[in-house]
């Protein structure tokens, strides 16, 4: 073998054993041994912004940009789901609204973030004893200020409320996300 292949082995044997480290589980970097979620840092530089929704009033209002890894998104075109392991991250952040020359009322997002909620596919159901864990997916939030603790308690009653209707779907509206179907 020569150092050339040796080396590319070599370093996808590293790339893929720190993977794994990283997140203590083979299933995604986010997800420890046990189950725990943590906040995808850089998700931003990292992965593809699949599309946004725009919340106009309540709580929830704002821009809605969602995010996951550019291997999930090929992976969705090939055979219509996300692979166990995808990762998507859907960011809220504030709007302000004002007049320029494109229309008067024109919302627009703001430096204000207001929370981040974060799912994990993993359709084998490996962590089915948690409370986070379940209907394929693991289900995180995190809130500005408090990155390293998942805000969810129960997946059931914190989440899967707002993904009802999704659930044809594998839980996902996918209808705002066009670069999927491309």
């Amino acid at each position: 073998m020569n150092k050339f292949i040796r080396y590319v082995a070599l370093s996808a044997s590293v790339a893929a054993s720190a993977s794994v480290i990283a997140g203590g589980s083979e299933l995604s970097p986010y997800v420890d041994e046990k189950g725990a979620i943590s906040f995808p840092e850089n998700f931003r530089d990292n992965m593809m912004h699949l599309g946004s929704w725009f919340v106009p009033e309540g709580g929830a209002s704002g821009f809605h940009g969602v995010y996951t890894e550019s291997s999930s998104v090929e992976a969705f075109r090939k055979n219509g789901e996300f692979p166990d392991g995808a990762t998507l991250v859907k960011e809220l952040r504030a709007h302000a609204t004002g007049d320029f020359t494109t229309g008067s009322g024109v919302s627009y997002e703001t430096a204000d973030l207001k929370q981040w909620f974060v799912m994990v596919k993993d359709s084998k159901n490996r962590f089915s004893d948690s409370k986070i864990w379940g209907e394929g997916w693991g289900w995180a939030l995190f809130k500005p200020g408090e990155l390293s603790k998942n805000a969810s308690t129960d997946y059931q009653t914190d989440c899967l409320g707002c993904h009802v209707p999704a659930k044809e779907t594998d839980w996902i509206y996918t209808q705002a996300y066009p670069i999927l179907f491309e």
